[in-house]
């Protein structure tokens, strides 16, 4: 039997994600951590804000430079994607990787943090929808996304948090 949630009787099998710092690093630490499958697909040179992407993460380098084009093909090969943030409003490519995969029919969720600590009932609340966001739409591939480190410092540690409390509260 293949590694995941067990939940409803479905898996949970790979995590994917574009690989830049912050979000997309965190969904792909968590599937490493916990043993999952992990890729993806990433812009020619396999470009990030701290330079190349390293070797140790699965990813499908694109032909394409662009981004754009990073994200829409991430959310157009997973079941479903999350995007996490520090803030209630989506900016930049965070804002596109939710507008496209409402475009194109595509299950998305955003989980952000507001003011609260990681022991408290509203963290718990984002942790609870998005163990029934994956369990009730059958993610089997999940594009984690959101914004670079540095432009929300500190949405690394919130996304693998979160990734780590629905794993552990499956």
């Amino acid at each position: 039997m293949p590694i995941g949630s067990q939940s409803k009787g479905f898996v949970l099998r790979k995590i994917i994600s574009g690989g830049q710092t912050g979000a997309d690093r965190a969904g792909l630490d968590f599937a490493i951590e916990i043993g999952l499958e992990h890729g993806g697909f990433v812009p020619r040179g396999r470009r990030a804000e701290d330079g190349r992407i390293p070797g140790q993460y699965h990813l499908t380098e694109l032909s394409s430079i662009s981004y754009a084009v990073r994200t829409k093909r991430n959310v157009r090969e997973a079941d479903g994607t999350v995007v996490f943030s520090l803030d209630p409003i989506l900016t930049g490519g965070s804002s596109l990787t939710f507008e496209y995969a409402t475009q194109v029919k595509k299950t998305r969720i955003h989980i952000y943090k507001s003011a609260f600590d990681y022991s408290d009932e509203a963290f718990f609340k984002e942790v609870w929808r998005l163990k029934d966001f994956i369990e009730s739409n059958q993610i089997g591939v999940l594009n984690v996304a959101g914004p670079r480190e540095s432009s929300q410092p500190g949405v690394y540690a919130f996304a693998l948090e979160t990734l780590r409390q629905y794993w552990k509260n499956r």
